[in-house]
């Protein structure tokens, strides 16, 4: 493996510029990104990524090592996504492949002090192409523009409605009602995925594009992160303006009853594949900032055995416990009733899986699909209880749509109301 020092190149947005502008030069791939807090980073990129549409089964498949090497490198790995498995009432197929992603040998990575290096798998040196690249004067910001069409709030409102009359009569006790922003793009996705990391900083964003489109996440969720025999997940339920109080979430019986139910699931998909006795929960209701709202977190630890695969994992825990319900399997069909269109990516996962650094995934919220015809899709949601209002859920899906739209609040809800 091969681990070099590259020092103060900037911050994650301008060397990712850098480098899609030269793979666009060379016709080569474009980069895939992960920004934020990744692997104990601040940033890791792929500089060139072949992706492409894989199986849904295949997605993540990478044999892990049990301990990342010297210095916290990640070297490489598979880079990808996978969508939200269910359809909605639509009968819709995918948009986008279901899955897609690819190998990387080596990543520029960026460390908790702001250096960056390239760490390469196989010990290649870095490409003449990317030193160039990164000695190059940095290119100016370039817009993407996305006229995003109203949501359907009376939809919405329908799904909401629907889910309290399933709560009343038992068959759920929590589940997540989503609605969409759908919009035609004007400029290129990976313009739109810098200028969203550079206005919000969320501490899970990540980037894939390939010839089958783009999935850009401003998330600030982490699905699962396992170390060896360690997983870890972070479920967020619970949500308010940044305008309110921080305080106001943990003394909402409402938000902290979402949380609760969603931490007792989250224990139960790791507990399936857990080593008995091992599934804790090591945070519980931490209030947490991210782009434009607050959260109410909590996280859920556990061991599994050495030799568990991926595959295994997912099939435990996919799709995240805080955009189903509870009990989950019942939660999905129901959902799946209830909107109008399907999920897409929004509400799956993306990330890598290194073979000497594990893997991490994140929770795509706050996630912009794109394909080939110049379309964009958004979903927003939140989590419905027995003390849910219908007027309150939809204000909560313009507070979290509003900064990954670009626009304030206040004029989202003007324009989408």
């Amino acid at each position: 493996m091969r681990i070099e020092r590259l020092g103060d190149l900037g911050e994650a947005p301008r060397v990712l510029r850098a480098v899609g502008d030269a793979t666009s030069r060379l016709e080569l791939p474009p980069p895939a990104a992960l920004t934020g807090d990744w692997f104990d980073a601040l940033a890791v990129i792929a500089p060139s990524l072949a992706a492409q549409p894989v199986p849904a089964a295949d997605a993540f498949a990478v044999p892990l090592g049990s301990q990342a090497p010297e210095r916290g490198a990640v070297g490489g790995g598979w880079v990808g996504y996978l969508s939200y498995p269910d359809a909605a009432a639509d009968g819709g197929g995918h948009r986008i492949p279901e899955a897609a992603g690819g190998w990387t040998d080596c990543v520029l990575r960026r460390d908790r002090d702001g250096k960056w290096w390239y760490e390469s798998l196989s010990g290649a040196p870095m490409p003449d192409w990317l030193s160039a690249a990164l000695a190059a004067a940095p290119a100016p910001p370039r817009a993407c523009r996305i006229a995003w069409a109203a949501a359907d709030r009376h939809a919405h409102r329908g799904g909401v409605l629907a889910c309290l009359d399933a709560i009343g009569a038992g068959e759920v006790y929590q589940a997540c009602v989503c609605t969409q922003f759908a919009g035609m793009v004007a400029g290129a996705p990976l313009d739109f995925f810098l200028d969203g990391v550079a206005r919000t900083s969320p501490a899970r964003a990540a980037y894939v594009a390939g010839p089958w489109g783009a999935v850009a996440s401003l998330s600030p969720e982490l699905f699962l992160r396992r170390r060896g025999t360690v997983v870890t997940s972070s479920p967020i339920k619970g949500t308010l303006p940044l305008d309110a109080w921080p305080s106001a979430l943990r003394a909402s019986p409402k938000e902290v009853a979402e949380n609760i139910m969603i931490v007792d699931l989250v224990r139960n998909d790791l507990g399936r594949v857990a080593i008995t006795g091992t599934v804790t929960v090591p945070e519980l209701l931490v209030v947490r900032r991210a782009p434009g709202v607050w959260h109410l977190v909590s996280t859920v630890s556990a061991q599994v055995p050495v030799e568990l695969p991926t595959s295994a994992l997912l099939d435990a825990a996919f799709p995240p416990a805080s955009v189903t319900g509870t009990p989950k399997h019942r939660a999905r069909q129901l959902i799946s009733q209830w909107e109008h269109a399907r999920r897409g990516i929004y509400c799956g996962t993306i990330g890598l899986a290194s073979p000497v650094a594990g893997c991490e995934l994140n929770v795509a919220i706050r996630t912009v699909e794109f394909d080939t015809h110049g379309r964009a899709v958004l979903g927003v949601g939140g989590g419905i209880t027995a003390d849910s209002n219908p007027d309150a859920e939809w204000a909560e899906c313009l507070h979290k749509a509003a900064p990954v739209v670009g626009v304030p609040y206040t004029a989202t809800a003007a324009s989408v109301g």
